[in-house]
């Protein structure tokens, strides 16, 4: 006798989905919080600003890879990034924003950057 075999969705399973609108819609939220363009970030993660534009469309997956450069250029987790756990945010979109352009400069502008940021905030 064969055994029959109900068709669970994962929701029914108690498994997080990743689903890539959802994901593209988190990314592009974020991305657009922070003031960055879609060319500056398919640049700052070394993919083509069409692939980039794609993932926040949620009409492709990405890599393990891309998904980390996203998750760290826009100060997300990847909890947070691929399944929306609002208490997973990684970093304060302020920081994320000053963290994004520091990484884009060389090291002098850098160490020029965290001093007058120091001077900012001494007060």
């Amino acid at each position: 006798m064969a055994e029959r075999h109900e068709n669970k969705t994962p929701e029914h399973q108690g498994k997080q989905i990743y689903d890539k609108n959802e994901t593209g819609e988190r990314i592009r939220r974020q991305r657009e919080k922070l003031g960055i363009t879609r060319q500056e970030m398919a640049e700052k993660i070394g993919r083509a600003e069409k692939y980039y534009a794609d993932i926040e469309r949620g009409y492709c997956g990405m890599s393990l890879d891309t998904m980390i450069d996203i998750a760290n250029c826009l100060g997300l987790t990847l909890d947070y990034m691929i399944f929306g756990d609002k208490n997973m945010r990684k970093l304060s979109d302020e920081a994320a924003v000053i963290l994004f352009y520091l990484e884009s400069c060389d090291e002098s502008k850098r160490r020029k950057a965290l001093e007058l940021l120091k001077v900012y905030l001494s007060d």
